[in-house]
């Protein structure tokens, strides 16, 4: 029964609630705001499923993208390894390209290597002249004998002479100097291939050099490239010479290296020392503005005193005196009224410290000689200790001992090659060199004179290995294993080897000219030997036309 009437009470009151007329305004407008929600509820729903399309495109992209990125990446790990692989290929194939190309040059130059044996057998010189015969001993004998052996009179005749003269010319270059201004000069001394007899080719020049000093209170101060400083390789062999006074401090005071402020006074050096005109500087034949001597300087200013010196003593002689070249101011000619001449060098030098080693302005006995870098740079000579070392050794060497003719040989051979095919790169300082290096290298009793057939050969081979590896060490530079009786300077023999045939590998084409001087002077030996020899037995004679041919 309750429930029944539970039942009709909550059907009446529905009834009522849902009645039109209860709420006749409120719900009038409820079927348009329908409809417009449902049409909003529609284009959220369009543009959420544009967006979810669009964010699955990204989706996609991505992940092409990323599998794009990994197969690029194997892609490059393929290639890397690949590239590897061709790499050592390639790297393979240059060696072996560049090891061809230099077997092609060394064939095309007629490079060969020494193919050792024993020296007795040895008749040709490389795989390249197996047709090069060398003349035998006693064909070398009589052609030393009538061609070479005659000169020595002349060249002993024409020293005295020469010497005379020039100390005569040096005395007289003194008086006109002034004493306290100018540069003093010292007696001068013989040089080179004319004082160590063993020039051959005429015209026979003397080589003199001349040191000379600063007038007081100045002094010479050196530098070389093996003293501690820095030289860059193509100084090498080259020094400067500083003018300074003599009561400067050795090592250098700080006031040269710092500028001190104006109110600081050096307490060593006063202000009158240590300022010192340009004028001064250049008067004492110093690179302007420098303290630094002047090779230039020096040679023009021992032309103009030499020819002072002359016309003072010109009135004693009856000959001319003439400077004979413009590229070699020391260079002087002396001239006969009946039209001979004899020529001379007089080259001004600087002593290096206490030592008999010279800073020379120019060589001009060497063709080969690389340019100076400056005119502050200044070559050093060693020809004192070369003349002094081949007469030390002279005295232990068998009687008539064959090393002066064996090189006699080698530079007659030479220059003659020299006047048919052009001058070369190899100088005759290169091959007293070879000569000084087999000096010390052999022992004395293999220079008898019998064997200057072998000797000859050893220098040959010598010198063809040196231009092979285009190395030809300087003598005394970098050599301990000097007499100490020479008294050769320490730093020099401690310092590094100086190659004589940088040049060489600097410029290709002096080099080849020079290899193809030297094997053709090899394949020209017989016939000149035979050509400047008079007197030859007839079986030696044929022996050497069949070997030329």
């Amino acid at each position: 029964m309750p429930v029944g009437i539970f039942r009709v009470c909550l059907v009446v009151i529905t009834a009522i609630v849902n009645h039109p007329l209860l709420f006749p305004k409120e719900n009038v407008t409820v079927p348009e705001n329908t409809e417009e929600i449902i049409q909003k509820m529609k284009e959220r729903e369009e543009s959420l499923r544009l967006e979810l399309l669009r964010l699955e495109q990204e989706i996609a992209d991505q992940e092409a993208t990323q599998k794009a990125l990994e197969k690029a990446s194997e892609v490059v790990e393929e290639s890397k390894e690949e590239k590897v692989r061709w790499d050592m290929w390639t790297a393979l194939s240059m060696v072996i390209f560049l090891l061809i190309e230099l077997w092609r040059q060394d064939f095309q130059e007629g490079n060969w290597q020494d193919t050792g044996g024993e020296e007795d057998d040895m008749a040709v010189l490389g795989k390249a002249f197996k047709g090069v015969v060398f003349p035998d001993k006693a064909v070398l004998a009589s052609f030393y004998e009538k061609r070479i052996l005659g000169t020595t009179g002349d060249m002993a005749r024409m020293r005295e002479m020469v010497e005379g003269f020039a100390d005569d010319l040096l005395e007289a270059l003194r008086s006109v100097c002034n004493r306290d201004a100018d540069m003093e000069v010292e007696d001068c001394m013989g040089v080179g291939s004319m004082y160590e007899n063993w020039r051959v080719r005429k015209p026979f020049v003397c080589d003199l050099i001349v040191p000379f000093a600063p007038p007081e209170p100045y002094r010479f101060r050196s530098q070389t490239w093996c003293s501690g400083d820095s030289f860059p390789p193509d100084e090498q062999g080259y020094g400067t010479i500083k003018v300074c006074r003599a009561d400067e401090d050795v090592t250098g005071c700080i006031c040269d290296k710092t500028k001190l402020g104006e109110d600081m006074l050096c307490l060593l050096h006063s202000q009158a020392n240590a300022t010192r005109p340009s004028s001064v500087m250049e008067d004492l034949l110093c690179f302007k503005n420098t303290q630094y001597l002047d090779a230039d300087q020096v040679m023009k200013w021992f032309q103009v005193a030499v020819t002072k010196a002359w016309n003072r003593i010109s009135h004693k002689y009856e000959f001319d005196l003439s400077f004979s070249l413009l590229d070699s101011p020391g260079a002087l000619k002396i001239k006969f009224r009946s039209g001979k001449s004899i020529a001379f060098n007089l080259t001004p030098v600087v002593q290096y410290e206490n030592s008999d080693v010279y800073f020379i302005s120019h060589f001009p006995w060497s063709s080969l000689a690389a340019d100076l870098p400056s005119s502050t740079h200044w070559f050093l000579t060693f020809a004192v200790y070369e003349r002094r070392f081949i007469q030390l050794v002279s005295k232990t060497l068998p009687a008539n001992a064959c090393h002066v003719s064996s090189l006699q040989i080698l530079s007659f051979l030479h220059g003659k090659q020299c006047s048919l095919t052009g001058p070369s790169g190899l100088t005759n300082y290169h091959l007293k060199t070879v000569m000084l290096h087999l000096l010390q290298a052999r022992p004395s009793q293999d220079w008898a004179p019998e064997k200057l057939e072998a000797r000859l050969q050893d220098m040959l081979k010598f010198l063809e290995k040196c231009l092979h590896e285009k190395k030809l060490y300087h003598f005394f530079i970098g050599n301990g294993k000097v007499p100490a009786e020479l008294g050769f300077p320490v730093i020099f023999q401690r310092a590094e080897p100086l190659n004589l045939f940088r040049p060489f590998v600097l410029r290709r084409d002096v080099y080849r000219k020079t290899v193809d001087t030297f094997h053709e002077m090899l394949r020209n030996m017989s016939a000149l030997i035979s050509e400047y020899t008079v007197h030859i037995p007839l079986a030696h004679t044929n022996g050497i036309r069949k070997e030329s041919l």
